[in-house]
């Protein structure tokens, strides 16, 4: 949910880029969040339902609404087939279409940093849960180098260009995250780490993924020939690599948990 440039609108490039990585990642924020099944959630941009289908899959909510603000996104995930019994609505994160406490479980997955006013989408998740409710976020480490692109973005600086980051990536931090739960009211706060480990074919399978990143697609666009190159050489050098070819890609993710007090 963001500003241009970051406004995804198409749902399979966007599945190639990062809604891989959400699954690998989301796997292990739900095992920390055990919640229980049968629960009604809300999914503060769900962007393509990429973790929108692994809470369907695995908790078997009684109902689960998914909202997000490109109608192209929203198109991409009502064709999954793992997320039937879904409601996709296209919506803001800072004025959800839900009724006050009327959720379980609220989570924005790889989300609060696109959010023009983090507290705003905060303070509506607090709205929409049930006392006692989980509400609960996970986003890319950027400034502590966990975000997917950042071999290509620290090249990028070494060569002098200025790295683009989501518009509110301060709200990525961990202190970040933790004040904003605690000044929505929720207690019981919990925060922690998340690594992720994702394997692509070759690095050409690498760099084309990456260059689906509204973010580095833009920036490159704007590099001659040479330059490219360099930059390709430079990011190569960086990566795993073995002798299969494969090309290993780590990344991290800070996550909050807390609950709306009864």
């Amino acid at each position: 949910m963001a500003d241009q440039p970051f406004r995804f609108e198409d749902g399979a490039s966007y599945e190639k880029m990062m809604g891989r990585w959400s699954r690998i990642i989301g796997a292990t924020f739900l095992d920390w969040l055990a919640p229980r099944s049968g629960l009604q959630w809300a999914d503060v941009g769900c962007g393509n339902g990429a973790f929108t289908e692994l809470v369907v899959e695995r908790f078997a909510p009684t109902a689960i609404t998914a909202i997000d603000p490109s109608e192209g996104q929203l198109k991409f995930a009502r064709a999954r087939p793992g997320t039937k019994g879904a409601t996709y609505v296209q919506g803001d994160a800072m004025a959800l279409p839900l009724a006050d406490a009327s959720v379980d479980a609220a989570v924005m997955a790889l989300v609060i940093f696109f959010v023009p006013e983090p507290a705003r989408g905060v303070a509506e998740m607090a709205r929409v849960l049930k006392p006692g409710g989980l509400a609960a976020a996970y986003a890319w480490d950027i400034f502590g180098g966990g975000f997917p692109m950042e071999p290509i973005q620290a090249e990028l600086s070494a060569l002098g260009f200025q790295p683009v980051r989501p518009p509110r990536a301060d709200a990525s931090r961990v202190d970040a995250l933790q004040k904003l739960w605690r000044d929505a009211g929720f207690v019981d706060l919990e925060a922690r780490e998340i690594s992720a480990t994702r394997t692509f074919a070759d690095f050409e399978d690498y760099w084309t993924t990456n260059l689906l990143s509204n973010s580095i697609a833009a920036a490159v666009a704007g590099l001659d020939r040479a330059t490219i190159a360099q930059l390709k050489e430079r990011v190569r050098d960086k990566l795993t690599g073995g002798a299969d070819g494969l090309i290993t890609s780590t990344s991290r993710a800070n996550a909050i948990k807390g609950r709306k007090p009864v």
